[in-house]
């Protein structure tokens, strides 16, 4: 089993940043490929970004492209999510996910472990 807990969420008006982080305890950190997902009011989960179990491989989804940057610290079990020129659209709970592989995917269906998540909220 894998325990992840979020933080670093908040109120932030549009264009402003925040970083996310996830600490992630019990089984072998590194052993997992990392994913954060979010998912709005009425809307469904959705893809933001993933990354590889020694981070040298990432992706993201278009919409944020340019804008987030997904990175792991293995010594620290922790990954994060470092959003910058945040959009009122971007506005959701955000929830970072792990895997039982080492290689990233944007699909949910294929993470194994799930943190509760942690609101982001951006002002127009």
């Amino acid at each position: 089993q894998v325990q992840l807990v979020e933080s670093g969420g908040g109120l932030v008006q549009a264009g402003g940043s925040l970083r996310l982080s996830c600490a992630a305890s019990g089984r072998t950190f590194s052993n997992h490929a990392m994913g954060w997902f979010r998912q709005a009011p009425g809307k469904e989960r959705e893809f933001v970004a993933t990354i590889s179990w020694s981070g040298r491989s990432t992706d993201y989804t278009d919409s944020v492209k340019g804008r987030f940057t997904i990175s792991r610290d293995n010594a620290k079990n922790t990954v994060y999510l470092q959003m910058n020129s945040l959009k009122p659209e971007d506005t959701a709970v955000y929830y970072c996910a792990a895997r039982d592989s080492a290689w990233g995917d944007s699909r949910l269906k294929e993470y194994n472990y799930w943190g509760q998540g942690t609101q982001v909220t951006v002002s127009a």
